[in-house]
C-alpha cells in the first residue's frame, strides 16, 4: 500500500524529447552507432572567454550566495543587451535571473496564474509549455495553426480563443519546433488583441539570435510602452552561447511582476549558480563573433537538411526561418506498414526509426501535432548527411 502522490504531479506528462534522448544515449553507451536528430542542444563548445570567466569566478571566490534576483552586474548587462539588441529599456529591478529559461517560465506562471486561469498556447508548441502551465494551476488552451501560414497564430484565432478566464498568451519566436519567426506586423496584431483584453504576453525568445536569410528577430515588448508593460520577456544563455548545461535564463517585465517572480524564486532555489552568473555577465559583455560563426554553420546545415528532406519520398517540410529544427510532415507515412509495423502515429514512427534504422527523431506528438516529426540540425554536417541518407534508404526499402 502506498501513500498517494499529488493529483498535480500525476497529471504531468514526462518529456518525450528527453525520454527519446535518454534511449539514444543508452544505445550509444552500448556501442551502437546512432544518428541523433533529437535534443535541441548546440553541438558547439561554450566559447573560451566564457569558460575562462567561470574559472576566474572560482579562483576569486565568487562562490557564495547572490541576491535572489541575480547579481547587479548581470542584471545591468542584461539591461544593456536588451537596449542594444532589442531596443527596449529596462532597469535592473525589472530583471530576474533564473536557473534556465524553463525556470524563468515556471516563475512567470507562478507569479501571474490563479487556479483555473487560462493560457493560450499556439500549436505546435514546445513540449514543456503545457506542463509548466498545469504545474502552476493554469489551463493550457491549445489553438491550432496551419502549415501554409508557417504555423503562426492569427489575430482572429487568438480573438476567438479568449474568454473571461484568459490570463495570458504564450508566444515563441523563433519557434521550437517549427523554426517560425513572427514579423513585426504579426506581433503588432497579437499585441493589439492582448491590450484590448488586458492579458499578459509571455514571450519566449530563447532562439532570438538564431535567424536566417536576413530575417531579424523582433521582440514584442519593443512595440510600445503599453505592450512592454503587459509582456514577460523570457530569454537565456543556452542556445545563443552553447551554455545548455550552465542553466541560466532571465525574465524582463514590469517591477510588479518581477518582484513576484523573485519572491517565488527566493523560496524555491534562492538564486541561480553564482559561477554561471559571473560567466553569463562575461558572455553578454564580451565579443559576439562566436555566436555569428555558430549561426552561419547552422544556416549551412539548415539549407542541406531542408533540400534533402524534400527529396525523400513520403516526407516534406517548410524552410525554417530560425532556431535549429526542421518540422517534417509525415502524413504520407501514417497508416502504412514500415518494417512490419503499421505506423499509427508519430511515436510509432520515432520508435521504429530509432530501433531499426538507428536514426533518432522527436515525435510531433510531443508538440501537439501527431502527423509531424522534429529533426534538429544542431549536430555535425557528417551526421546530417549520413543520417538522412540512411533515413531515405530505410523508408524506400521498408515502407509499404
Amino acid at each position: 500500500m502506498h501513500v498517494k502522490i499529488s493529483d498535480k504531479a500525476s497529471n504531468i506528462n514526462p518529456s518525450l524529447t528527453l525520454s527519446i534522448d535518454a534511449k539514444l544515449k543508452n544505445m550509444i553507451s552500448e556501442g551502437i552507432k546512432v544518428y541523433g536528430f533529437g535534443a535541441g542542444e548546440p553541438d558547439f563548445d561554450t566559447p573560451e572567454y566564457i569558460r575562462k570567466a567561470a574559472i576566474e569566478a572560482i579562483n576569486v571566490g565568487f562562490t557564495r550566495y547572490t541576491a535572489a534576483q541575480g547579481t547587479m552586474e548581470l542584471r545591468k548587462a542584461i539591461c544593456d543587451k536588451l537596449e542594444r539588441e532589442n531596443g527596449i529599456k529596462y532597469n535592473p529591478n525589472e530583471i530576474v535571473v533564473s536557473s534556465g529559461a524553463k525556470h524563468s517560465l515556471s516563475n512567470a506562471f507562478a507569479a501571474i496564474l490563479n487556479p483555473g486561469d487560462e493560457v493560450i498556447v499556439p500549436v505546435p508548441y514546445w513540449v514543456s509549455y503545457t506542463e509548466i502551465i498545469k504545474l502552476n494551476g493554469g489551463i493550457p488552451v491549445l489553438v491550432g495553426t496551419k502549415s501554409e501560414n508557417n504555423f503562426k497564430i492569427t489575430k482572429d484565432a487568438l480573438e476567438s480563443a479568449i474568454t473571461n478566464k484568459t490570463k495570458a498568451i504564450l508566444l515563441n519566436t523563433p519557434s521550437n519546433p517549427t523554426g517560425t519567426v513572427y514579423s513585426k506586423e504579426e506581433l503588432e496584431d497579437i499585441a493589439e488583441t492582448a491590450l484590448k483584453h488586458n492579458i499578459y504576453i509571455v514571450s519566449d525568445e530563447i532562439y532570438e539570435r538564431i535567424t536566417y536569410d536576413g530575417i531579424e528577430h523582433v521582440s514584442i515588448a519593443s512595440i510600445s510602452e503599453d505592450v512592454r508593460d503587459i509582456t514577460i520577456l523570457i530569454n537565456g544563455m543556452s542556445k545563443t552561447y552553447a551554455m545548455t548545461g550552465w542553466r541560466l535564463g532571465y525574465a524582463a517585465s514590469n517591477e510588479r511582476v518581477i518582484k513576484a517572480m523573485s519572491s517565488v524564486q527566493s523560496h524555491a532555489v534562492s538564486h541561480p549558480c553564482s559561477i554561471t552568473q559571473y560567466a553569463a555577465t562575461a558572455a553578454l559583455n564580451g565579443p559576439q563573433d562566436d555566436v555569428k560563426n555558430m549561426v552561419r554553420e547552422y544556416e549551412k546545415r539548415r539549407d542541406y537538411m531542408y533540400k534533402k528532406i524534400n527529396e525523400i519520398k513520403f516526407l516534406s517540410c517548410r524552410k525554417p526561418q530560425g532556431a535549429f529544427y526542421v518540422y517534417v510532415d509525415i502524413s504520407d507515412i501514417l497508416k502504412h506498414e514500415l518494417d512490419g509495423k503499421i505506423i499509427e502515429n508519430s511515436i510509432d514512427l520515432a520508435l521504429v526509426l530509432l530501433e531499426k534504422a538507428k536514426v533518432a527523431v522527436i515525435p510531433g506528438a510531443a508538440f501537439g501535432t501527431d502527423d509531424y516529426i522534429r529533426l534538429s540540425y544542431a549536430t555535425s554536417m557528417d551526421t546530417i548527411i549520413e543520417g538522412l541518407n540512411i533515413l531515405d534508404k530505410f523508408l524506400n526499402k521498408c515502407l509499404k
